[in-house]
C-alpha cells in the first residue's frame, strides 16, 4: 500500500504505555505529518522506523519489508534508504561541515576521495553553504546548522526521510528556506515524515496529518478533510484545546 506503513505499533517503557494500536501509511512522494502534545511519543515513531526503538507489538513495513523483525545487522540496507534529520542536527562538534557531509559516504560506500567531493560541494551549493566547508558547527547559526544537518543526511541519496521538528528554533527566513528544501526532496519523489508543533510549516509541506492522541492516531487525512473532521481533533490542537 504505502512505502512506510505502521501496523497496531503498541509501545511501552515500563508501566508507561506510549503507544496502544498507531496505525498509518504514506505513500511514495507523500509527506506526511505528524502531530501531538509533547510526550505523545512522535519521536519514539521516528527511532522506531530506522529500528533505534523496537515495537513490543505490530509491525513497521519500510518498502515491502517488515523491519520490526529484523536484527540489527539486517538493518544496515534499510538505514541506507532512510535519512534521519535530527531536532538540533546532531552534527559532530569536532568536525568540519566538509568532514561531517563527508563521513557517511566514507562509512558506508567505497567512493573515492574526489567523487565525495563533488557531491560535498554540490550538496553545499544545493543547501545554501558555499563557502562553509571548513567551518565547524559551534562556527554557525542555528539555521546553518540544520541546513548542514539536512545535507548531510541527504548526502546517500535516500528514499525516505525523516524529520525531527526541522524548523524549531528558527527564525521566519530560515524556517522558509527548510520549508523549500523539503518541497523541492517531495517534488523528487522522496517520500516523508515530518514530525513538528509548526503548524504552518505541517500545513505548507504536508499532504496529509496524523494527530497522536492517547496512544493511538486520533485523526489523519488530508487538511481539507481533516477540517470536515465532526471531533474536530487538528482544529482544538491548533487552539491549544487538545494535546
Amino acid at each position: 500500500m504505502g512505502m512506510i506503513e505502521v501496523v497496531d505499533f503498541k509501545k511501552s517503557f515500563g508501566a508507561k504505555v506510549v503507544h496502544n494500536g498507531v496505525t498509518f501509511y504514506v505513500k511514495k512522494g507523500e509527506c506526511l505529518g505528524l502531530i501531538g502534545g509533547s510526550g505523545a511519543g512522535k519521536s519514539v515513531i521516528l527511532r522506531s522506523l530506522i529500528g533505534l526503538e523496537k515495537p513490543d507489538e505490530g509491525r513497521i513495513i519500510i518498502d515491502g519489508e517488515n523491519i520490526a523483525a529484523m536484527r540489527e545487522n539486517e538493518l544496515v540496507g534499510v538505514r541506507k534508504k532512510v535519512a534521519y534529520v535530527f531536532q538540533g542536527g546532531a552534527l559532530f562538534d569536532s568536525m568540519t561541515v566538509y568532514e561531517n557531509l563527508a563521513y557517511p559516504l566514507r562509512e558506508h560506500t567505497r567512493m573515492e576521495e574526489t567523487a565525495i567531493k563533488n557531491r560535498i560541494l554540490e550538496q553545499l551549493a544545493e543547501f545554501g553553504l558555499q563557502g562553509s566547508e571548513s567551518l565547524y558547527p559551534g562556527n554557525l547559526s542555528g539555521g546553518m546548522q540544520k541546513r548542514v544537518g539536512l545535507a548531510r543526511a541527504m548526502m546517500m541519496n535516500p528514499e525516505i526521510v525523516l524529520y525531527d521538528e526541522p524548523t524549531a528554533g528558527l527564525d521566519p527566513y530560515n524556517t522558509k528556506v527548510i520549508q523549500e528544501h523539503i518541497l523541492n526532496l517531495k517534488n523528487r519523489g522522496v517520500t516523508s515524515i515530518l514530525v513538528t508543533h509548526d503548524m504552518p510549516t505541517a500545513f505548507a509541506v504536508c499532504d496529509k496529518l496524523a494527530f497522536l492522541l492517547k496512544g493511538r492516531i486520533g485523526a489523519q487525512g488530508t487538511l481539507e478533510e481533516l477540517k470536515k473532521d465532526p471531533q474536530g481533533l487538528i482544529t482544538k490542537f491548533i487552539n491549544g484545546e487538545a494535546s
